[in-house]
């Protein structure tokens, strides 16, 4: 950090193409958020530039800070730069100031949900084993297993192979990674309601649901149908993205009826993914699987925030090349569109 600042020229070669564009080049000067010391200063960098392509640009001072670790932003203590940002669209002049704040290590999201769906699988597989160590009783109690037991167990092993099959092959993701710190949380959540609930449903003493084989079949339906209709719309919203992981449309039912859920809300995987936890619970009739599905309109609801302000952004751009009839449609989509409680 005690070094001299250092300086790059963002536009050379062609003296001709670079007198033509002097006047309208930018000079980028990148702070240190906190001790606000100037760590490099770029020069004559194009007013088309992202902050991206700045990002870039710093990167080759400081090969330890990659991209993904860097949050670019106009004020020390304001809102990281999106890597879309335009500089010339940003509030700034002839020479802007953008203050940089190091992320730490980074981790994909691909390997953050394989870690954290894998982890679930292999605990709740765990105590389904019955392991010794775990409930500590005798052999009599631990061999006996009783047929709702092992139907759980089906269950809540499908449910995160296909988890694990639509992160290889279906999910994109907006952000490309996140902080390797934070993994620490995720799989806490995960893996502990997986070790709480199996805890619990494996256990020698539980006791098989109050109405009997009725109430198991009727849960097992419903739980099937959330789980087709959770795939279905995640495959939906992946075709939604079809020229990029940050291309975002509106989402519209089709055919399948899965779908028909775009009606009401704008993203039924959640409320699919609730209505499965809840078969799960009732299945099972075992509390911490209910304490899962709880959980799961919080999550929902931050994605759902994140959607919506992707469609008003589309509402905007209509709204600039004249498309009325598109933006009525938005609107009405959005009125339509409500958080999953």
């Amino acid at each position: 950090m005690g070094k001299a600042p250092k300086r790059m020229a963002g536009a050379e070669g062609n003296p001709t193409a670079a007198n033509a564009l002097c006047l309208r080049d930018a000079q980028v000067e990148i702070l240190d958020y906190k001790t606000k010391k100037q760590l490099c200063f770029l020069d004559k960098v194009e007013p088309h530039a992202s902050i991206n392509d700045i990002r870039l640009m710093f990167h080759k001072f400081y090969p330890q800070w990659y991209p993904a670790r860097q949050s670019m932003r106009l004020d020390p203590k304001g809102k990281a730069l999106r890597n879309e940002e335009i500089l010339q669209r940003l509030p700034v002049g002839t020479t802007a100031t953008l203050y940089f704040k190091d992320l730490g290590p980074q981790i994909g999201w691909t390997m953050v949900f394989l870690i954290e769906y894998a982890g679930s699988l292999f605990i709740y597989l765990l105590f389904y084993l019955r392991m010794p160590f775990v409930y500590g009783l005798e052999k009599k109690l631990m061999s006996r297993r009783l047929p709702v037991v092992n139907l759980a167990c089906i269950c809540h092993s499908s449910h995160y192979i296909k988890r694990l099959i639509e992160t290889i092959f279906v999910h994109r993701f907006s952000h490309g990674t996140m902080p390797l710190k934070s993994i620490v949380k995720n799989c806490f959540f995960y893996w502990g309601f997986a070790a709480w609930l199996a805890y619990y449903i494996n256990h020698p003493l539980y006791t098989p649901p109050s109405y009997g084989q009725k109430q198991i079949n009727f849960s097992l339906i419903t739980f099937l149908l959330c789980e087709a209709g959770n795939f279905s719309i995640h495959v939906e919203l992946n075709n939604l993205r079809g020229n990029g992981p940050k291309t975002r449309r509106i989402p519209y039912p089709t055919k399948n009826p899965f779908t028909w859920l775009f009606f009401f809300v704008s993203c039924p995987n959640y409320t699919y993914e609730v209505g499965a936890w809840i078969s799960f619970t009732i299945m099972t009739q075992c509390v911490p699987a209910q304490a899962r599905c709880c959980s799961l309109p919080v999550y929902g609801n931050s994605h759902n925030l994140g959607h919506l302000q992707g469609m008003a952004l589309i509402g905007a751009a209509h709204d600039s090349r004249g498309s009325g009839s598109q933006t009525f449609q938005l609107l009405i989509h959005l009125k339509c569109c409500r958080p999953q409680t």
